[in-house]
């Protein structure tokens, strides 16, 4: 499964971005799509997590009531819609698949390159 990150960029605080991630390849092995964050000296962390249906959906606190995930698996693509950023959403965010339900933890097996966020105060 190849993962394809994209829409990030520069925006002020308050402000909105809009992430996609394609997937090709055995996406049909894969039950859940993740995006996650990593800033320049802390962790990765998980941000949001949904299945393909989108009847299933997981928030990090940081980011619940600001970020939506959705999914439209016609496309085999995922959005996170980011709004009322702030300037510690800052970080490289990526985009990771993995086979198990409702997974939401570290080790998601399919990962893509991150596109990179940056909001200013």
């Amino acid at each position: 499964v190849q993962l394809q990150a994209s829409g990030g960029g520069l925006v002020q605080a308050g402000g909105s971005l809009r992430l996609s991630c394609a997937a090709s390849g055995r996406t049909v092995s894969t039950n859940v799509m993740g995006w996650f964050r990593q800033a320049p000296g802390k962790e990765r962390d998980i941000v949001a997590a949904i299945n393909w249906s989108g009847d299933w959906r997981y928030y990090a606190g940081s980011v619940k009531g600001r970020f939506t995930i959705s999914s439209d698996q016609a496309k085999n693509t995922v959005y996170l819609q980011m709004d009322s950023l702030k300037p510690e959403d800052t970080a490289v965010y990526v985009c990771a698949a993995d086979q198990r339900r409702y997974y939401t933890g570290y080790s998601y097996y399919y990962s893509g390159r991150g596109t990179q966020v940056t909001v200013s105060s």
